[in-house]
């Protein structure tokens, strides 16, 4: 990892952001930013806002009070679609992909918010509307390559094993060529093999795709293996922040989440 945060001005700023659900406050003044290229965890118990938070940042529900600054410009009134447009993606806890078309069609649903040619042109089949369909083919192609599933491009999505359609899930994410991936429990319902294979692969695309990340998850040797720094929430509220050695003997992290001092 290349993170020096006393040289980077943060690609996002989340300031005393703040979600109320009807006398809810599950989100409350929270605040912390996000260099280019680090890896961001964010860890906690059931109900301590995460998703929540995830939500707010990728435009499906909007803060009761607080900013969100995306390059230095306000975001947090914007819709989901401005916001992936912006180059802000997401997976999912529960993967949502279109599990009836096939792995290389899920792929190119990604790839068509790049496609520059108009409704009309896709009906006369211009030279244009042509072109631009094989280059997103074969961007598609060599995404599934990266991800070592070419060989189940025209199988339906919801055939694939558990493993490899959080891969696709991810791939697809890759595909609306993000600068931030936000990722919600990427590793869940893995192996032991399988999480250190994904832990691998995501060191990997940050290198070679220059995105940031940031991540829930609950596997501490996940975190451990990717993660510059990790956020601690608990019912809304930021407990504490920093690396994993740093908040491993965090009293207060030990009592909201952790149990006992990480090893």
């Amino acid at each position: 990892m290349d993170f020096t945060p006393e040289k980077q001005s943060p690609i996002l700023e989340v300031s005393l952001l703040n979600k109320n659900f009807g006398g809810m406050r599950t989100i409350i003044d929270l605040s912390f930013e996000l260099a280019p290229k680090e890896c961001l965890g964010i860890i906690g118990p059931n109900g301590a806002g995460k998703t929540t938070l995830f939500n707010l940042l990728s435009g499906i529900i909007r803060p009761s009070s607080g900013k969100i600054l995306w390059f230095h410009q306000e975001i947090q009134k914007k819709s989901s679609s401005e916001i992936v447009h912006l180059g802000i993606a997401r997976t999912f806890q529960n993967i949502r992909l279109f599990k009836q078309l096939s792995v290389l069609e899920n792929i190119r649903i990604a790839y068509d918010i790049h496609l520059t040619y108009t409704p009309l042109q896709a009906l006369l089949r211009t030279a244009l509307t042509r072109e631009e369909e094989k280059k997103s083919a074969q961007a598609a192609m060599e995404l599934l390559d990266v991800f070592s599933i070419t060989s189940l491009a025209h199988q339906p999505a919801g055939s694939l094993s558990y493993g490899d359609q959080r891969r696709l899930e991810i791939a697809r994410a890759l595909a609306l060529h993000p600068r931030l991936l936000l990722l919600d429990e990427p590793a869940a319902g893995m192996n032991e093999s399988e999480m250190y294979q994904l832990v691998e692969l995501l060191q990997w695309i940050q290198k070679k795709f220059h995105v940031s990340m940031l991540l829930i998850e609950h596997h501490m040797a996940f975190i451990n293996g990717l993660c510059d720094r990790t956020l601690v929430l608990d019912f809304g509220t930021l407990i504490a922040q920093g690396t994993l050695e740093e908040i491993r003997h965090d009293r207060r992290v030990i009592e909201a989440y952790l149990g006992e001092a990480v090893t």
